[in-house]
């Protein structure tokens, strides 16, 4: 597993922060409702059909992320000629297109 960089912070405002909580835990209510189908014995096109949505949904919510690191993060390290901010942004680019 890759090493997550947990040295950096960022404080989000209240907004932007109900608006991720609320889209994880309906992507945690659409992964267990999947464990109930699998449990229930749900047929196997409905399992699926399911884990798309939360596949989409999972994406929906990085689409957001990132949106809002690059109009924050990634500006205000643009504005304090920062560079390296470009770099991680890549990187990042990189890595959610795998």
């Amino acid at each position: 597993m890759e090493e997550i960089n947990q040295c950096k912070h960022k404080k989000r405002d209240e907004n932007e922060f109900r608006d991720l909580q609320n889209r994880l835990k309906r992507i945690e209510g659409q992964v267990r409702g999947i464990g109930k189908m699998l449990e229930n014995d749900a047929y196997c096109t409905d399992i699926l059909t399911q884990a798309a949505a939360a596949t989409a949904a999972l994406n929906s919510f990085c689409k957001v992320l990132l949106s809002n690191h690059i109009k924050t993060c990634v500006a205000d390290g643009i504005k304090a000629n920062d560079e390296s901010v470009i770099d991680e942004l890549v990187d990042t680019v990189q890595k959610l297109m795998k």
